[in-house]
């Protein structure tokens, strides 16, 4: 029995996380796009559905609460208490309210932000809002609070528009295992004990999956629409991703793996600006024509 349970569990991660081939000649349909104040998005994809939403998010918020578990004992989880754990979480505070206008479910998510102490230049938010920054964005980049609020915004937005759902979904209808998706699937979001173990490594695959070119596009604009909403400046993601190639620039790392950067990114964000700028002008009490320029707080070249 517990061969076929490892079995069982294979063949899910397998089907999770396999090479695309005809992927994309199954979401054909799935490629129309809607527009929401400017803002052009496709639907939620419907291959999405071949992995229940209920079992998605209690194996995220199992694997989110091993992970924070860990990095306790570890010693490296910061405190509630902690002026960049209680800075996050206010900014937080500001943007959840603003995320059911592209997915209403989020009204039901069980939100949680913690920081985690590491090197790491990242963050991520898993499907149900379950949200993690590591000190090293914060530190390396020295983030304001807008900036934050884009980084925040794209990951979130990654799980509003439900990314890792679809990509899964897709993977499982590309290796011909949609019939057995939902046996599979329970396979591994079981709470079995005996299983646990095998689906502990899941946690990196939620934090590191890499996305879509229309994927990070539709992060990047939803991101920041939901954070200019909440009152934080748009342009901060501009600075940001200026920031992020300046670093990679001084030292080649693999700086934010999963959200590949570049100049055509930046121009996507400057071509919304007429749409993002009059919303967060509303949200300050003003008009886009008033605002200042946006200041961030290192000199970007």
């Amino acid at each position: 029995m517990k061969k076929m349970k490892h079995l069982a569990v294979s063949l899910s991660l397998l089907a999770a996380f396999g090479t695309v081939s005809v992927g994309d000649a199954v979401a054909q349909n799935d490629r129309n796009t809607t527009v929401q104040d400017g803002i052009e998005v496709r639907p939620l994809s419907r291959l999405r559905k071949l992995v229940p939403t209920e079992q998605l998010n209690e194996a995220a918020a199992q694997q989110y609460t091993q992970m924070m578990s860990q990095a306790q004992q570890k010693g490296v989880l910061l405190p509630p208490s902690h002026p960049e754990v209680q800075r996050l979480r206010n900014i937080a505070r500001r943007i959840i309210p603003q995320t059911a206008r592209w997915n209403q479910e989020a009204t039901q998510w069980q939100w949680q932000v913690n920081v985690i102490d590491s090197k790491d230049v990242n963050a991520f938010c898993m499907p149900g809002g379950r949200i993690g920054f590591f000190t090293g964005i914060l530190t390396s980049l020295k983030l304001t609070d807008d900036e934050v609020a884009a980084v925040m915004g794209h990951e979130i937005a990654h799980a509003l528009r439900e990314h890792s759902r679809e990509k899964m979904g897709k993977q499982m209808a590309t290796n011909g295992l949609a019939r057995l998706g939902g046996a599979l699937v329970s396979g591994i979001f079981g709470v079995d004990p005996g299983i646990t173990g095998t689906i502990a490594g899941y946690t990196a695959q939620f934090a590191g999956l890499k996305f879509s070119r229309d994927d990070e596009r539709e992060a990047d604009l939803v991101g920041l629409d939901i954070a200019a909403r909440a009152g934080y400046d748009p342009r901060a993601g501009i600075a940001l991703w200026r920031k992020m190639a300046a670093l990679d620039k001084r030292a080649p790392i693999e700086v934010f793996s999963t959200h590949p950067g570049g100049e055509s990114r930046i121009a996507d964000m400057e071509s919304h600006m007429n749409l993002l700028l009059p919303v967060y002008a509303r949200a300050k009490g003003t008009t886009a024509a008033k605002l200042p320029p946006y200041r961030t707080n290192v000199a970007l070249r």
